[in-house]
């Protein structure tokens, strides 16, 4: 079975298309400024710059245009000429898609022609392309075989007004050695949520997941801390041991957990960890249930995103909550009418056991807030199958109870590439939903047509309570954890972007949202990026 290995560098290295294909792509823009010479590097002897320059005269993007330079070893691709307010200047998700379709499976070169604002999406979105889970067979299937794929950047300079605003000076024209590395990590981390998601139940089961969490942890040198089984319901984790103890095998709550000399913050990520999704005694249906083992692809994202931004170098206290279990049928499973107390102390009447998430999700954030005593709380998770109506396949949707840290993330979205989008917070309004005759809430909404999505985030919130003094966010990622059959490692990227401001990364850095709250210049920061 093959694998494949990403290898990044700052600047073209010569090789021939014969014995090594490659793939050039670009915004038509920027490959108009880039020069010939210095991409012939990667076409000579069989390109000459006439067939290059009759080729891009040729490409027309709607939204791609390919162009074969020399048999179907060099190709010249463009990407969409226009990019809305909602999407990414990037335009990553073209470029996953571009590779996809032009990758030969041998040794090969990626050629991203770009400004430098766009090399992290860029770099993460052919990181989507080269999934590392598969149980194909095939007949030579007794010998593993590595092939190496060289994602190579040429940088273009931007207009003055975008490289003012992004900080962008002529000695920063280049890839340092540094930037490559946080590259490699985030797109690792990317790669490494891909493959948790995509991997089935009976390999992926919370024991799976807790040695994935496990070998992060050993390899950046942070200390890993579980919680489980029994011991769950002894601590008064109720929803997460609520929502796993019919499964054979049990439920767990992990922490990896980074904390630097001279921290001054303390933020903990929580990502909802469920390896299978039944519904519980409110089983779903034969055509709903196939692709539950993505209801694990918060817990994923957050996996990924908490390697990279550690591994990249974080200034502040950083924890990785997993909120782990398998929603199963069985004799010990929870039922509608039961009442659970969750971590924060509050009483759940359980009126649809399909609505698992949210609990499990509950007591990782009241975990958060009294133990790790965090004060930027952020969760993530495949939440509701309303998100998809909410903000589509493709951007996420973010409640949080801050306006601030709301502009901050929708930024992040766009700059990384794992594009998000507010939907309300109204608490006053819409928690009535849960209300509950015998308990302090229900977990399931009276009326699924009043801002579902948005409810579903507040039972969340509520067990924080809402009026948690600290910043919290809630993004819900349904539909963007994968493009059809495959996991997108989605969240990785956003994550170790919107946090950039707290990485010692110059290149994270960057690209982090100007924030009031860390010392920032103020002001709108989605106004801050406006590139076409």
């Amino acid at each position: 079975m093959s694998t494949v290995k990403l290898e990044f560098s700052g600047s073209l290295t010569p090789s021939d298309p014969q014995k090594k294909p490659v793939v050039i792509i670009g915004q038509l823009k920027n490959l108009a400024k880039a020069k010939f010479s210095d991409l012939s590097v990667k076409l000579a002897p069989h390109v000459s710059e006439e067939i290059y320059s009759t080729a891009l005269a040729s490409l027309h993007p709607s939204p791609t245009d390919t162009c074969s330079l020399y048999l179907n070893l060099a190709t010249l691709a463009a990407l969409p000429l226009k990019c809305s307010r909602h999407n990414t200047p990037s335009r990553s998700h073209a470029i996953t898609k571009i590779v996809r379709s032009t990758a030969v499976g041998v040794d090969e070169s990626i050629v991203i022609v770009c400004e430098r604002s766009d090399v992290f999406a860029s770099a993460c979105a052919v990181a989507r392309a080269y999934p590392l889970y598969s149980c194909k067979t095939s007949s030579n299937s007794s010998h593993n075989t590595q092939t190496t794929v060289s994602v190579e950047f040429l940088l273009v300079p931007g207009s003055d007004v975008a490289n003012e605003r992004n900080g962008i000076t002529d000695d920063v024209m280049s890839l340092s050695s540094e930037d490559l590395d946080c590259l490699e990590s985030a797109c690792q981390g990317i790669r490494l949520a891909a493959k948790i998601v995509d991997a089935p139940c009976n390999q992926m089961n919370v024991d799976h997941f807790l040695q994935e969490v496990q070998a992060v942890g050993s390899a950046i040198g942070t200390p890993f801390h579980v919680i489980r089984g029994e011991e769950l319901k002894a601590k008064g984790f109720g929803g997460i041991y609520g929502v796993g103890k019919a499964a054979a095998v049990g439920p767990a709550l992990a922490v990896l957990s980074h904390r630097p000399e001279g921290a001054t913050q303390t933020i903990a990520w929580v990502g909802k960890g469920i390896v299978y999704d039944t519904g519980g005694l409110s089983i779903k249906g034969k055509t709903a249930m196939p692709g539950m083992k993505r209801d694990c692809g918060g817990a994923a994202g957050v996996l990924g995103a908490f390697y990279a931004t550690v591994k990249a170098g974080f200034s502040q206290n950083l924890h990785a909550v997993f909120c782990l279990a398998e929603n199963a049928v069985g004799p010990d499973a929870t039922r509608p009418d039961d009442i659970h107390t969750l971590y924060s102390g509050r009483t759940v009447e359980i009126n649809n056991t399909d609505a698992e998430g949210r609990l499990v999700l509950s007591d990782g954030v009241a975990y958060a807030q009294k133990d790790l005593k965090a004060n930027i709380i952020l969760d993530m998770a495949t939440l509701t199958g309303a998100q998809g109506i909410s903000t589509g396949k493709y951007h996420g949707a973010v409640l949080t109870n801050n306006e601030e840290w709301e502009e901050a993330s929708v930024y992040a979205g766009k700059v990384s590439g794992d594009l998000l989008f507010p939907i309300l917070y109204c608490p006053e309004l819409h928690f009535t939903e849960f209300a509950s005759a015998v308990a302090d809430m229900k977990n399931s909404v009276a009326d699924r047509n009043n801002a579902q999505s948005s409810c579903a985030g507040l039972f969340i919130g509520a067990h924080l309570g809402f009026d948690y003094p600290g910043v919290w966010m809630h993004i819900d990622m349904a539909y963007p954890v994968h493009s059809g059959e495959r996991a997108t490692g989605y969240g990785v990227a956003l994550l170790a972007t919107l946090f950039g401001n707290f990485s010692t990364d110059r290149l994270l850095q960057s690209l982090a949202p100007p924030l009031r709250s860390n010392g920032n210049e103020g002001g709108n920061v989605c106004k801050k990026l406006k590139r076409n």
